[in-house]
């Protein structure tokens, strides 16, 4: 593993670690990855959004960035 990856990972843990509303911040550090290009841990992140809050708000818009995400070149 790189080091940036193992950081993204410790910051996604730290951020679900300390709050109440983690559909948000899951979501919320899914679209930081993909602001920064890393989109493989992006995927992922909408992926377990959808996963493990299949019926909030975040999963829909979760569901409609994986989909552009697949779309794209």
């Amino acid at each position: 593993m790189t080091i940036r990856l193992m950081f993204c990972m410790f910051c996604c843990i730290l951020l679900l670690s300390c709050s109440g509303d983690k559909a948000e911040e899951l979501l919320e550090t899914a679209e930081f990855e993909e602001r920064q290009m890393n989109l493989p841990h992006a995927k992922q992140l909408y992926e377990d959004v959808i996963r493990l809050y299949p019926t909030s708000k975040e999963a829909t818009t979760a569901q409609a960035r994986l989909a552009a995400l697949k779309q794209a070149p």
